[in-house]
């Protein structure tokens, strides 16, 4: 098996670049560790995967990534997240 070849899901990239951006909007909401990840899992959960099998192939997922829709349905998703690890953290 060559080094270049791997399996990832790049929406969970995509999502952990969003992160920020919406935890920016909401300063209520705890940024520790446990509910970060929370947030990530939970947006995941609600979002198709996006998988990849090699370097070549993220470089196409990125391309994706420019479609407004694919960064609303994840802008959403994390916000969705958001709110659920504000009314209930587990820290």
């Amino acid at each position: 098996m060559s080094s270049s070849v791997f399996l990832k899901n790049y929406m969970e990239t995509f999502v952990w670049e969003y992160l920020d951006e919406i935890l920016k909007k909401y300063p209520a909401i705890c940024q520790c560790d446990i509910c970060r990840h929370d947030i990530v899992a939970i947006a995941l959960n609600n979002l198709p995967p996006k998988y990849i099998v090699r370097e070549k192939g993220e470089l196409y997922s990125k391309i994706d990534t420019l479609d407004t829709q694919y960064r609303i349905d994840v802008i959403t998703a994390l916000t969705r997240a958001a709110m659920i690890v504000k009314d209930q953290p587990r820290h």
